[in-house]
């Protein structure tokens, strides 16, 4: 028999922190990726122990997969309606709590449940806590028709910006192109660092063959950060995130 390995510490620490969070009766969006998918197990435990009702949407295929192997009721995101809280990863958090999402390559849905919620958490490790956006490749999801017309549209907006001469590379799965889940390329935006998200969002969402992108801006009011000791960081919209507070002892989770 196949087991689970056992996750990041920090991942738990966080996952658990946001998982005290939930309420019976609560409609919930569950994100994807590696740190989310700690937190539906961790919920689906949850669930099981204290007989929680919970309806739930997923963000991807794989996390619907996921959450029903292990119990958990997934429906539609218009059969549920509006949501009380989403729980999700970030690839980057910046201090303002603006994120980078989409290196899963669910961002479109993310956004969706996200913006269908009441309240955004997105749980963290110390590593994806940082000053400024950027640094990690920023995902745009683009449709197949015209998609190097599309591309080009983008490097003249990043040109408009300051930032011609970085990559827009076609993301790709072994040899092929990588396909989400709406059937849609990504293209990944090697930026470095991004001076004006806002700009930037506002630049990309006008392009045409731009489906979404994987700045989340505004969204998320809550952010928990866990550390590999087991202890945890709470940020919200309006606190700066403080590095000696993430070297500290942090909250117990």
């Amino acid at each position: 028999m196949t087991q689970t390995p056992q996750p990041d510490p920090a991942k738990l620490a966080a996952a658990r922190a946001a998982v005290a969070l939930v309420r019976d009766g609560m409609k919930l969006g569950l994100g994807t990726g590696s740190t989310a998918s700690v937190m539906v197990r961790e919920l689906a435990a949850r669930a099981r122990a204290e007989g929680l009702r919970l309806r739930c949407a997923a963000t991807s295929k794989a996390t619907c997969e996921l959450a029903e192997s292990l119990g958990l009721s997934i429906e539609s995101l218009d059969q549920i309606g509006w949501l009380d809280m989403t729980i999700d990863g970030a690839d980057e958090v910046d201090p303002d709590l603006h994120l980078i999402k989409g290196g899963g390559g669910a961002h479109l849905r993310e956004k969706i449940v996200a913006a269908a919620s009441r309240r955004m958490v997105v749980i963290a490790d110390p590593a994806k806590v940082v000053e400024q956006l950027g640094a990690f490749p920023l995902p745009v999801e683009v449709i197949q028709f015209g998609f190097e017309t599309t591309r080009t549209l983008i490097r003249r907006a990043l040109d408009d910006l300051g930032l011609g001469d970085r990559e827009v590379l076609h993301r790709l799965k072994g040899s092929d192109p990588w396909v989400t889940d709406e059937g849609n390329w990504i293209l990944d935006l090697h930026l470095k660092c991004i001076p004006n998200p806002v700009a930037l969002a506002r630049a990309l969402a006008a392009i045409p063959g731009v489906v979404e992108h994987g700045l989340f801006l505004g969204m998320c009011s809550l952010a928990i950060i866990g550390k590999p000791d087991g202890t945890v960081v709470r940020l919200d919209r309006n606190a700066d995130i403080d590095a000696d507070m993430l070297a500290g002892e942090g909250d117990q989770p």
